[in-house]
């Protein structure tokens, strides 16, 4: 439904929940929406009856996308560790996240799980944005076996990187990337040698943060740190 000035938007239940009993937000508090798409509205709180709503004010073109488009490529790490990676890697301006599955993965998801979780990720993005104040989405792709994905075609300018705990260039010995930035990560004990000649003959360049090996849940976001800090906004 397009958005206006004027307009009245009920709160859902979990926000409005959020807002009244977690940030103590009350009718006349001034507040912030955005619907993912870029830009945001303010806004005030109205109470009506039992629900929450917001009365719509003026319209913002604000951005607070990085001009670096990284996609984070992450095989899923054990137990809800992922939850963690999405989260992180929102605030650090990711564009994009894809969850694959490699043979090391210890999770493995299917069916009705695969679907709820995919679902729960979405839902991190969100609260994510709300938290470090981005008003545009971060792509989420449907989860995905590994060799599936390395199977996809990929664009000519499109700068493909695999992190590698034994082997590779630092990330200050590369270019400023034409276009893309696409990170692979692996799982706990990383990916095993025919997974990782796979993601070379892909294009994926082999690139290390150092000495010291990081655990699956560190190493990404690390790296995301270290290429905005080149080549992003910070």
């Amino acid at each position: 439904m397009p958005l206006a000035a004027g307009q009245l938007i009920s709160l859902p239940a979990q926000t409005a929940h959020h807002a009244q009993r977690v940030l103590r937000m009350g009718a006349g508090d001034p507040l912030v929406l955005f619907d993912g798409n870029g830009g945001e509205w303010a806004g005030r709180l109205v109470e009506s009856g039992r629900t929450l709503q917001v009365a719509l004010g003026e319209w913002r073109e604000v951005d607070c996308e990085s001009g670096l488009q990284l996609t984070l490529v992450q095989a899923l790490p054990a137990a809800d560790k992922m939850d963690w990676v999405v989260q992180k890697a929102v605030e650090l301006g990711a564009t994009a996240i894809v969850p694959v599955q490699a043979s090391r993965s210890v999770v493995r998801l299917a069916g009705e799980r695969a679907e709820k979780r995919q679902i729960h990720w979405q839902q991190v993005i969100v609260s994510a944005c709300e938290q470090c104040g981005r008003n545009r989405l971060p792509r989420l792709s449907r989860l995905i076996d590994l060799p599936h994905y390395l199977a996809q075609p990929v664009s000519d300018k499109e700068t493909r990187l695999l992190l590698s705990p034994h082997q590779g260039m630092r990330l200050t010995a590369l270019a400023l990337p034409e276009g893309g930035v696409t990170l692979l990560v692996g799982p706990e004990g990383g990916f095993d040698q025919a997974e990782e000649l796979a993601a070379r003959v892909a294009g994926f360049q082999p690139v290390s943060l150092g000495p010291r090996v990081l655990r699956s849940e560190t190493a990404g976001l690390a790296a995301i740190a270290a290429m905005m800090a080149l080549w992003g906004d910070f």
